[in-house]
């Protein structure tokens, strides 16, 4: 099924000159993912604590960092290829790292007293599932999986939305109710649940049948 991820190609060749100016001035592969994973933890905690402030002009923050980590996340695979720089440690990072990131991002929502929490932490739950599904293909001989529907990019593309969409109705509570808030950022949370499950189907499957 489609997914944001098949960006990635056209993605990276925008990146590439970047990439070789960094890798020139000797920062490495590692050094970028665990700065990513540094600066998610640090505004998944900043915005724990500001999402009493309304309009919730903050939380545009959110969006726009999960743009520039889907780069970071670019740069440091391109190093790691490219630039011979791929280790045994930097697999790891690259794993945790963004598991670590994702937890703390999705987890900041949970201030908002219109998020049901049980869907949200089921959301969580099944998108660190999903990747452990991935990172499983390996184990049966199979390369890493990445199908969709609701890959890494998707999920940051949906909360995404989620923050615009908090901020949107926080500018216009005149006019957004409090019943349509919540209707509309749990559904979201909903669709995002079911396309997970589909998510982990998926990469199961491939994984076995490729075989």
């Amino acid at each position: 099924m489609p997914s944001i991820y098949q960006l990635k190609p056209a993605f990276q060749s925008l990146l590439r000159p970047l990439v070789k100016q960094l890798y020139h001035k000797g920062v490495t592969a590692n050094q970028v993912t665990v700065l990513a994973m540094l600066i998610s933890v640090a505004l998944a905690a900043y915005l724990l604590l500001h999402e009493n402030i309304a309009p919730y002009f903050v939380w545009l923050f959110f969006p726009l960092w999960m743009l520039v980590r889907m780069g970071f996340n670019a740069i440091d695979g391109m190093l790691a290829r490219e630039f011979n720089q791929q280790t045994i440690l930097g697999a790891y990072l690259n794993e945790l790292c963004d598991v670590i990131s994702d937890t703390a991002l999705y987890g900041c929502f949970i201030a908002f007293g219109f998020i049901e929490p049980i869907l949200l932490v089921a959301v969580i739950f099944m998108a660190i599932l999903s990747e452990y599904a991935g990172v499983m293909a390996p184990l049966i001989g199979q390369a890493r999986r990445y199908d969709g529907p609701m890959g890494k990019s998707d999920r940051a593309f949906c909360f995404s939305l989620l923050a615009l969409w908090i901020v949107l109705a926080s500018m216009l509570n005149s006019i957004i109710s409090e019943q349509i808030l919540h209707s509309v950022a749990n559904g979201l949370l909903g669709i995002m649940a079911l396309l997970l499950m589909l998510t982990i189907s998926n990469r199961v499957q491939h994984a076995i049948h490729s075989k």
